[in-house]
């Protein structure tokens, strides 16, 4: 199928949107990861995804440059529909090279760090990783409307050597003494 032609590279005027994404959809193999994904950016706008570990920024991000197999809904780059555009046509036209110009991916590690060393004004990340770096300051949760719980579970192998313990452990985790001490950490339990 024959790509549209698409402008390389567009300028759009000072507040003019740039960026619309509506009802984003996006998979990894059968998983699907989005669920309806809105918003507009204009010209000279930041725009801040937040969300804690998995909720789907970096998905978010990655299915607007193209580079997620399988995405639907609508994403107009100064007015152009580019969902079913290439990754590569995406990136020549300049939205990574946006993106990039003002993001900090933190691979590995604590993104508290970056204030620590001066590289970030501000840090979003679980309040028990920005707990863990000296110096910080937590200034307060994410809206609640924006938070995305976690849920963990546990595991062992059936034949643990210290299987009794590990049991143990799990029911403390799961009881209502241990509320207090997930409190004094920072955590809601």
């Amino acid at each position: 199928m024959a790509e549209a032609k698409l402008a390389e590279k567009p300028v759009a005027a000072a507040g003019a949107e740039v960026l619309t994404v509506k009802d984003l959809q996006a998979w990894y193999g059968e998983s699907h990861i989005l669920h309806g994904i809105n918003f507009n950016v204009r010209a000279g706008e930041v725009v801040t995804l937040l969300g804690r570990n998995g909720a789907g920024k970096t998905t978010t991000l990655k299915s607007v440059m193209g580079i997620i197999g399988k995405r639907t809904g609508s994403v107009r780059f100064d007015g152009q529909e580019i969902i079913r555009t290439s990754s590569d046509r995406i990136a020549r036209m300049g939205i990574a090279d946006e993106i990039n110009a003002k993001a900090t991916i933190v691979e590995q590690g604590f993104t508290a760090e970056r204030l620590v060393s001066g590289e970030a004004d501000l840090a979003v990340q679980q309040i028990s990783e920005l707990k863990q770096v000296e110096g910080i300051e937590v200034i307060g949760p994410v809206p609640h409307d924006l938070q995305t719980p976690a849920v963990f579970s546990a595991g062992r192998m059936v034949d643990a050597k210290q299987a009794a313990a590990a049991d143990r452990l799990l029911r403390f985790l799961a009881s209502s003494e241990v509320v207090p001490v997930l409190r004094q950490s920072g955590l809601e339990p």
